[in-house]
């Protein structure tokens, strides 16, 4: 066998071990997925009436927001459902598997591969079904073939992305407590971009970050994708942050994973 076959057999496997830690534990998944569902539900049935008077233009201002937002928590449900990764791979670190790993002929870029493979899958997972609650709050996107395609692929590159910056962040945290609280800061990003509001409507200072922070981009380009509000470059800068952050959340990881050692 090649190297870069051993390399894929491997991280299929250590996919499989973590599916079936899924399984075995599948509150985790359930709170991933369920923290979206109760703020689409919270925002749209108690703050849609209000918040969508605020966008203009609309009769029914709660079908208006509930147009907005589900892209916001659409993507809000990829950056809730990365804290499972770092959880999963403090556990990994903490727990003394990893020291059997180290002595197997087991690429270590297999170990972080299979993580990164299984989290995926309970991503699409999540935004699946919150997709699906959202469509039955009344979201209505005039989205075609294409723009679905282009909006699954765009999730996929931003989950990929935050997934492996989560990677790092659970080989970077001292115990699984700290892995569960480090990625806290990717569900509040969203808040703090155009995910719930218009970032035109925020103070100055503020404004300026949720335009400029990572997020934004990546939303606003969803909610053209699937609503047909202008993109204009947001489609640039969105890929951009992916690639990005991917690139740093990967290097991060595997130099972190190559120096730490397992307790």
């Amino acid at each position: 066998m090649t190297t870069a076959s051993i390399v894929l057999a491997d991280s299929l496997t250590m996919s499989r071990r973590n599916f079936r830690r899924m399984v075995r534990y599948p509150s985790l998944t359930l709170m991933l997925v369920g923290m979206p569902v109760v703020f689409l539900l919270l925002f749209v049935y108690v703050f849609g009436g209000t918040l969508g008077a605020g966008l203009g233009g609309a009769v029914d201002t709660r079908t208006a927001y509930v147009n907005y937002l589900a892209p916001g928590i659409i993507l809000f449900t990829v950056a809730g459902a990365v804290q499972g990764t770092a959880i999963s791979v403090a556990m990994d670190m903490t727990e003394g598997i990893i020291d059997r790993f180290r002595t197997m002929s087991v690429p270590r870029s297999a170990v972080l591969t299979g993580h990164v493979i299984g989290s995926m899958v309970q991503t699409v997972f999540g935004v699946v079904v919150v997709t699906g609650v959202a469509l039955l709050t009344g979201f209505r996107p005039t989205a075609g073939t294409t723009e679905w395609l282009a909006a699954a692929g765009l999730l996929v590159l931003a989950a990929f992305a935050l997934i492996w910056l989560s990677v790092a962040l659970g080989l970077a945290a001292k115990s699984v407590e700290t892995a569960s609280n480090s990625p806290m800061i990717l569900m509040l990003l969203p808040f703090l971009g155009s995910g719930f509001v218009p970032a035109g409507s925020m103070p100055a200072g503020l404004r300026w970050f949720a335009e400029y922070q990572p997020f934004t981009p990546v939303t606003e380009t969803l909610r053209g994708l699937l609503t047909g509000t202008p993109v204009g470059n947001n489609a640039i800068m969105a890929v951009a942050w992916c690639v990005v952050i991917a690139s740093l959340g990967y290097f991060w990881a595997v130099r972190l994973f190559d120096r730490r050692q397992p307790r």
